[in-house]
């Protein structure tokens, strides 16, 4: 294997990295990178201008490639295979309507969530299909097959021959049964309002296709179960990732049905299940917290560090753009505390456990849903290169974290999988686990009590 080279594809909100790794010892070779058009709706040509971009010399030298994209964007296309309309992203709430009525059509929260292993919200595919129904019907008319972003581009890596996907993406879209591993047809139709087609699910270590330079092309997958592969997450262990959204995953042996709408019960890339919680808000309330106070992010962190734990009363409940756990999709952030005596670092201070508490929050309903222990906490996204966010985040969970090495974790798995694929073995090749640095700190809990107490007063606020 040694001379050999995989490449991993990270094609995520806001960029697409294509990073070259060696096969015999997973490491990274080369990264490129080229930027995506921002917004909730996005033209998926640009999608494949970014990787062909960001994966120009490095392809060619590759033996096999494997995709992890974005998961549930809806990418609608009509008989001839081309785009019907801008690709909805998971950000994008303008379907929450339309996702609530789907819900009461499968039975009410908890029989969607047997049925699909998620309770519907607007992230989800199937309710951007209900939405398109709905608002956009000659387009809707149009969808002859839909594809997430993901499977989109592993198509036109392998030259349009064949639709595919893999469990842990399609386990996204809302209509995919993960008790029964496959997808539900008929729960399309119902969002859509008539039959389309689906890409066909692959298995774990499949090959599906082949690029034009002779590299395997894997199944692919979404994001979040691409990052656990490539962190090689094990049962009971849970990853913080805080980038442009916050999620909290761990992997499990059974699939999770979660009535309460905290929990997704998502596949994974390896044949077990990836449930998450999913916040809307991560990163950004750090970023909005330095712009209020007009500095930028190390001196926002120098703040938060100089304040003190509770910032004096002062609370954040940070759902800037509505959120998804808690399932509140018009709501919007909230100050609660400003006094007079209020100041810069007690802001800061403030807008930091907002952040880690609404984090906090999805670890524990991922554990009341799983019957996961505390186990290890890892930590990775943007968010976590924050000295704040890694110092305040033990006092606030009350237990240590461990902070993974900055690493290209989505495309890191994307090429373990494609190597996966290209062995053909049982499980997933071997590579050194990712070097952690593990934070301690004071157990704070009196921060998530005032946290909890503004979050539950604001339920009829949104």
């Amino acid at each position: 294997m040694t001379g050999r080279y995989v490449l991993g594809v990270d094609s995520s909100t806001q960029s697409c990295k294509s990073v070259l790794i060696e096969a015999e010892t997973g490491r990274i070779e080369a990264l490129q990178r080229a930027a995506h058009p921002r917004g909730t709706q996005v033209d998926p040509q640009a999608w494949r201008t970014a990787l062909s971009a960001s994966a120009d010399g490095l392809l060619e030298r590759a033996a096999a490639v494997g995709v992890g994209g974005q998961q549930h964007g809806m990418v609608a296309l009509d008989a001839e295979g081309c785009v019907v309309r801008p690709a909805m992203l998971w950000n994008d709430t303008s379907s929450a309507d339309a996702a609530t009525r789907l819900v009461a059509e499968l039975g009410g929260p908890q029989a969607c969530a047997d049925a699909v292993g998620s309770v519907m919200v607007a992230s989800l595919t199937a309710s951007k299909l209900r939405w398109l129904r709905d608002e956009e019907p000659e387009n809707a008319a149009r969808v002859a097959s839909v594809m997430l972003p993901h499977d989109y581009l592993t198509w036109h890596l392998g030259g349009r021959a064949e639709m595919t996907t893999d469990h842990g993406d399609a386990s996204g879209t809302g209509y995919y049964s993960t008790a029964e591993r496959r997808f539900l047809p008929e729960i399309a139709e119902l969002a859509l309002g008539h039959r389309t087609d689906l890409p066909r699910i692959a298995a774990p270590n499949e090959v599906v296709g082949h690029t034009r330079h002779g590299a395997a092309i894997s199944a692919g997958t979404g994001d979040n179960m691409a990052a656990a592969l490539g962190m090689g997450l094990q049962p009971g262990d849970i990853c913080l990732s805080i980038g442009t959204s916050g999620v909290a995953s761990g992997v499990s042996e059974r699939p999770v049905h979660d009535g309460s709408g905290l929990v997704t019960g998502f596949a994974d890339a390896t044949g077990r299940y990836l449930p998450l919680a999913c916040t809307l808000n991560g990163a950004r309330v750090l970023e909005l917290g330095a712009t209020m106070l007009g500095v930028d992010l190390d001196e926002f962190s120098r703040l938060a560090l100089a304040g003190t734990p509770g910032a004096h009363g002062l609370v954040l409940l940070p759902y800037l753009d509505g959120e998804r756990t808690p399932n509140r999709p018009h709501a919007t952030g909230v100050f609660r505390g400003l006094t007079t005596a209020t100041s810069r670092e007690d802001i800061a201070r403030a807008a930091v456990e907002g952040l880690l508490c609404s984090m906090w929050d999805a670890v524990l309903a991922l554990r009341n849903a799983t019957g996961m222990t505390a186990g290890r906490i890892f930590m990775i996204g943007g968010g976590s290169r924050s000295e704040a966010v890694r110092r305040i985040a033990p006092q606030v969970f009350g237990q240590e974290v461990a902070l993974l090495a900055d690493g290209e974790y989505v495309a890191l798995g994307a090429a373990r999988q494609a190597l996966w694929a290209l062995t053909g073995d049982d499980t997933p090749p071997d590579w050194p686990a990712p070097d952690a640095t593990v934070h301690q700190g004071d157990a704070t809990p009196a921060v998530h009590e005032q946290y909890a107490a503004l979050r539950d007063d604001t339920e009829g606020w949104d």
